[in-house]
């Protein structure tokens, strides 16, 4: 009798404790702002999931053969300059305007090393509430794969060397918008030769000063 009377109680402490939480999030007492950072067990509880759903999505992903090779290497240069340098970073880049702002903050690249699984997985599908979107959508994997593969090299790199890597990177167009059924000209062609920002080879839009270059106006 006392052991169900136990669990009577435990069960009206969860639902009350659940019930509390709900109206609290209802009311919209929660701060969303990202210049409020998550309380330390709701930022502990999203890391962890985080960490662990992509290592387990990932864990079955080959790995191509061709990771080394030159001119994938190259490719992903054009690719992650365009896309990707404003949030994840570049050697001798320590912030951007558009860095400064994103909670949670995304890794700096250039000086962290990636497991390639976990990068492609994370590229292709991006992850929720977080600002990283899914470059599956507008790219092929080749695409992907090639970004991986700059990215894998991109610790190793110094300014100098990641300069001279872009500047003979082939350039990229910005990509077309979807056609009347809201497909992407990219998707349907695999072509992987678009991307979601209308950026140029040496500038971007956000008000980053690229390693080695001049602010433009």
């Amino acid at each position: 009798m006392a052991l169900k009377k136990w669990f009577v109680a435990v069960g009206v402490m969860v639902i009350a404790v659940a019930a509390g939480v709900g109206a609290y999030l209802y009311a919209g007492f929660y701060d969303i702002g990202a210049d409020t950072p998550h309380w330390p067990i709701t930022h502990q509880v999203m890391e962890s999931t985080r960490t662990r759903a992509v290592l387990r999505q990932a864990r079955d992903i080959q790995l191509p053969s061709n990771l080394n090779d030159a001119q994938l290497i190259m490719k992903g240069a054009g690719q992650y300059d365009a896309m990707c340098v404003n949030c994840h970073l570049a050697p001798g880049l320590e912030n951007s305007e558009i860095r400064a702002g994103l909670y949670p903050q995304p890794p700096n690249l250039s000086t962290h090393q990636m497991d390639p699984k976990a990068t492609f997985w994370v590229t292709k599908h991006g992850i929720k509430m977080s600002g990283m979107p899914a470059w599956g959508l507008t790219h092929d994997d080749e695409t992907i794969w090639s970004m991986v593969a700059f990215i894998n090299k991109l610790p190793h790199m110094n300014p100098q060397q990641y300069q001279e890597m872009v500047a003979k990177a082939a350039p990229h167009d910005a990509m077309p918008g979807p056609d009347a059924h809201g497909h992407s000209p990219a998707a349907n062609s695999g072509s992987g030769k678009g991307h979601g920002h209308n950026h140029s080879h040496g500038a971007h839009s956000h008000g980053a000063k690229k390693p080695g270059a001049h602010a433009h106006n």
